[in-house]
């Protein structure tokens, strides 16, 4: 059911954790499966320096936001606005189409940090979001 790479990220994530002096925190939940992913980003120069996650959900839900973290350290915002659903799945050899909403909860949790920042003017400045 589950690629190997899939149990391997669910077994052992990464980037986990919480992050003091992140400059976005946001806050991305699936009312329909119960889901949710709470980000922090550390951004500098238009680039992610680091990330890290807080996930509660199943394994797929889990898999999906280690693999997605490490698609997203340290490229570009323009970079992790490429980051989809669907590239997601395929960095973990692909998802049940059952699990694939567990994809686009990192996807759209890190289009809405990358958004929040630039529209935020003060360097360092850290808001949570709630969607």
């Amino acid at each position: 059911m589950y690629s190997d790479i899939v149990m391997d990220h669910f077994k052992n994530p990464r980037n986990i954790g919480m992050m003091k002096d992140a400059n976005i925190v946001v806050k991305v939940g699936d009312p329909d499966c119960g889901d949710a992913l709470l980000v922090f980003f550390k951004i500098a120069d238009d680039r992610v320096q680091d990330i890290k996650y807080k996930i509660y959900g199943c394994g797929a839900a889990i898999a999906t936001s280690s693999i997605a973290s490490e698609m997203a350290k340290g490229k570009t915002l323009d970079e992790v606005l490429k980051i989809t659903e669907h590239s997601i799945a395929a960095a973990l050899n692909g998802l049940p189409d059952e699990k694939m909403h567990c994809s686009n909860l990192a996807a759209a949790a890190f289009h809405a940090a990358v958004n929040e920042y630039r529209k935020t003017p003060a360097p360092g400045k850290s808001e949570e979001l709630t969607s």
